[in-house]
């Protein structure tokens, strides 16, 4: 009853406060993350206390954008320290949920396996069918927000993100991270 309350709170508000610029980082991003913690949460057996904590995450894991684009996950951990005791969230529970917003900060540094969960989730597109049109939709947001305009720099930032980055789930290293390597292969063809 709780999570559904907050997250029918959070989706409305970050529905009517994100800025319509954040064409990669808007309530569809929060909502396909939610989405990929569900299938996380159903392909792993998660349970209780756990799997509710893990969309909690999810819900919140971008809601500093509210706030600011440059260090927003530190602004999230504020919003939930502000908002979850209202939910219902204890402390114990909130400190679960601050470890799993700040372990989406690039670059990915997860201790617990919720955190690897909500990292991969967080990246899932990566190796995913859809990874050009979502790419495009950062690529937008970031001429907005830290003025790239230049499709070579982009395509270079590309190649430098997509070889540092590793998944930390064995599915999606498994599933995912094929995909991904060949469009990393496919970027480096443009430069």
């Amino acid at each position: 009853m709780r999570l559904e309350t907050l997250k029918k709170y959070f989706l409305r508000r970050l529905e009517k406060q994100l800025s319509p610029k954040l064409t990669y980082h808007g309530i569809h991003h929060t909502i396909d993350v939610i989405k990929v913690c569900e299938e996380y949460i159903d392909r792993l057996n998660i349970e209780g206390e756990d799997a509710e904590l893990l969309l909690v995450g999810a819900i919140l894991h971008d809601s500093g954008f509210l706030a600011t684009y440059q260090k927003h996950e530190e602004k999230g951990v504020e919003i939930a320290r502000e908002s979850l005791p209202y939910f219902g969230y204890n402390n114990k529970e909130l400190k679960v949920v601050e470890g799993l917003i700040l372990a989406t900060k690039v670059p990915q540094q997860p201790s617990t396996d919720l955190e690897k969960i909500i990292c991969d989730a967080d990246l899932d597109y990566l190796g995913r069918k859809d990874f050009y049109p979502i790419g495009e939709s950062l690529f937008t947001e970031l001429k907005h927000f830290v003025n790239l305009t230049d499709r070579d720099q982009w395509n270079k930032i590309q190649i430098k993100f997509l070889s540092g980055h590793h998944y930390h789930t064995e599915w999606a290293r498994e599933v995912r991270a094929p995909v991904k390597a060949n469009y990393l292969e496919e970027i480096k063809a443009l430069v």
